[in-house]
């Protein structure tokens, strides 16, 4: 991602109104994209990572795995600077063939349905709670073992339970807390994520390809 001079100075902002923090540094990028993206400084105590969720999420990258996504909005919010670094494929639930299902949702048959296409892909569910209990069931039935899980849905109905669930899974992977969540975040995260990666395992992996 290029930084611009007022994106300098948004960064040294959130920088400074954070403050102290236990965050890793590679931790604290991504919350500070995610705080860049949304202007919410409220995620700094709700943004969660699991153990290695980082290092397993760039490894996976730099590996050119298969990103799933279950809107739109993240696709698009992501597809640039994939297209620019590692050219991961991006799939979204919402475009998969599928044949309907009354029971669920769109995005939870459309990602259930990728997921068994490619069980071992980078997850990213920024809106749609429906397509993230759909992974967890999926995962808790070892049908799937994702490299990586980002679930920021945001909701009123179950979606702290579905949030809870992945967490107690072994799966690695980076949630936000509670109600709060969105699109947004999980393109932001991914972002970071991506440039992470790129300084960590571009030159090789340009110099592989």
């Amino acid at each position: 991602m290029e930084w611009h001079v007022t994106d300098a100075q948004s960064l040294s902002i959130i920088d400074r109104e954070i403050g102290n923090h236990n965050f890793s540094p590679a931790e604290y990028e991504i919350l500070r994209r995610v705080i860049y993206a949304t202007a919410d400084f409220e995620y700094k105590s709700l943004i969660r990572f699991s153990e290695r969720a980082l290092h397993a999420g760039a490894a996976a990258m730099a590996a050119r795995s298969t990103i799933v996504v279950d809107v739109p909005m993240v696709q698009v919010g992501i597809t640039p600077n994939i297209q620019n670094t590692f050219s991961n494929p991006v799939y979204c639930s919402m475009e998969a063939w599928t044949r309907p299902q009354k029971e669920k949702t769109q995005a939870a048959w459309g990602i259930e349905t990728l997921a068994k296409r490619y069980p071992e892909a980078i997850y990213v569910v920024g809106q749609a709670q429906t397509a993230l209990t759909a992974i967890v069931e999926l995962i808790e039935a070892d049908e799937i073992r994702p490299a990586l899980v980002i679930g920021t849905p945001s909701g009123f109905v179950e979606v702290d339970v579905a949030k809870a669930r992945l967490k107690d899974s072994m799966i690695a992977h980076i949630t936000i807390d509670g109600r709060k969540g969105s699109a947004v975040a999980a393109a932001a995260i991914v972002n970071g994520l991506v440039d992470l990666a790129w300084e960590a395992y571009g030159q090789k992996t340009n110099v592989i390809g």
